[in-house]
């Protein structure tokens, strides 16, 4: 039986030990916090994830939240000026609603699960020397921990890597008292708010430790009218600091926001990082070498919402690509064919996406988000993008391809295109 250690609690790490555990892998997990002190500390990220991605969980049989995380159809996009009601509003459905769950709730019972499957479970705060001495007791290690001296093993890809500092001020807030959608019974609307000069902020319903709720987030351009939360004490102040931007800067949405208040003590959270791509391979002080994955490798800013996803299009395709090998050492070629396979499939359209949705809208993305609000399909291809930012490379990235798409819609609508 081929021995895996994977260090490293979140998506990325333990969708990939369920998925091994599943197929009679000898799997160690290493994992900094007990389920306990996951389940009750503070958030983690925003971690939306759309229809395919959940599919992976679903195949695993580890998705436990069918009928408990808000139901969300519907996405609605705004850009907004200085003034109460946006230049641009307009709202789409999603074909297949995707699904938000709290990371404390589905990485403690993940790793529950784990363990009463029979996984070797360490709880430590690994180090490069504690990898050391036990890689030559695995036939492969994978270091899914995406911060601190493990992931700084993992050498920057400086071809994949455009940013050198953060490109955006996170600023967090999971609350109960957000006015219930009238989209139907039971529905929900994601919200991208787009403010120009100052960054986004995004609303997602989601399934949090106390239940349902909602997720706002500022997304600040360094510096601006946004980023304003580095003095912040409490969690209290937080929100309400976060309240106070959205009445001067959001309006239009104000009686969405009125009733707020925190579903828990650990609902805050802030900060920023720099969006990289680093090279997947590592090597021990031994000689032994290490495969990344998830946002030890590939870091992009949240701002599409694709963290969680992309860690969940490594553990699939990790594990393909690890069934698939059979009995063959796990050497260095075997690790860069792993993440080239992640990256032509999913890595390099979500990173360029991502990556351009930091900078200055071009004209050719500002027409196309503009037309969607009079045609339906450029809204719902762009939507639909989210989940697969593959096709978004066919028609929104290009400003030739854009143009031609463009005009095939409004040729199609008007009977011109005839």
């Amino acid at each position: 039986m081929r021995k895996i250690l994977i260090v490293g609690a979140g998506q990325a790490g333990l969708q990939l030990a369920l998925g091994l555990q599943k197929h009679g892998y000898d799997v160690t997990v290493m994992s900094a916090r007990t389920a306990d002190e996951i389940e009750h500390g503070t958030i983690m990220s925003s971690q939306f994830q759309f229809d395919s991605t959940l599919r992976f969980e679903r195949e695993l049989g580890i998705y436990f939240w069918e009928g408990q995380a808000p139901h969300t159809p519907l996405t609605s996009f705004a850009v907004g000026a200085e003034g109460p009601r946006p230049v641009v509003e307009w709202v789409s459905p999603l074909k297949r609603p995707g699904a938000d769950v709290d990371q404390r709730l589905k990485m403690a019972r993940w790793l529950r699960l784990f363990a009463e499957n029979g996984g070797n479970l360490i709880i430590k705060s690994a180090t490069v020397a504690d990898l050391d001495t036990m890689a030559g007791d695995h036939d492969l290690v994978v270091v899914a921990a995406g911060k601190g001296a493990l992931a700084q093993m993992f050498q920057r890809d400086a071809s994949r890597s455009p940013f050198t500092a953060p490109q955006r001020m996170l600023s967090v807030v999971y609350v109960n008292g957000y006015r219930p959608d009238p989209a139907g019974p039971g529905d929900h609307t994601v919200e991208f708010h787009l403010l120009p000069g100052k960054g986004e902020m995004i609303v997602m319903p989601a399934l949090t430790v106390s239940g349902p709720c909602h997720i706002l987030f500022f997304e600040a351009l360094p510096g601006g009218p946004l980023d304003v939360f580095a003095d912040i004490t409490s969690p209290q102040q937080h929100l309400e600091r976060f309240v106070e931007l959205l009445e001067q800067h959001v309006p239009w949405a104000r009686d969405n926001y009125t009733k707020l208040e925190l579903t828990d003590a650990g609902a805050t959270l802030r900060g920023g990082y720099t969006p990289v791509v680093r090279h997947p391979v590592a090597m021990l002080p031994s000689g032994g070498l290490v495969l990344g994955a998830g946002d030890v490798v590939v870091a992009n800013d949240p701002i599409t919402g694709q963290g969680a996803n992309m860690a969940a299009k490594f553990a699939a395709v990790y594990l393909k690509a690890i069934l698939e090998h059979g009995d063959r050492p796990f050497d260095g070629t075997f690790m860069k064919r792993a993440f080239e396979s992640l990256w032509t499939l999913h890595g390099r359209a979500t990173t360029e996406w991502t990556n351009i949705t930091l900078l200055p809208p071009p004209p050719h993305m500002l027409e196309l988000l503009g037309a969607a609000g009079q045609f339906p399909a450029i809204a719902q291809r762009y939507i639909e993008g989210f989940d697969d930012p593959n096709d978004l490379a066919e028609w929104f990235m290009d400003p030739d391809k854009a143009a031609a798409y463009l005009a095939e819609v409004v040729g199609a609508a008007t009977g011109s295109g005839r």
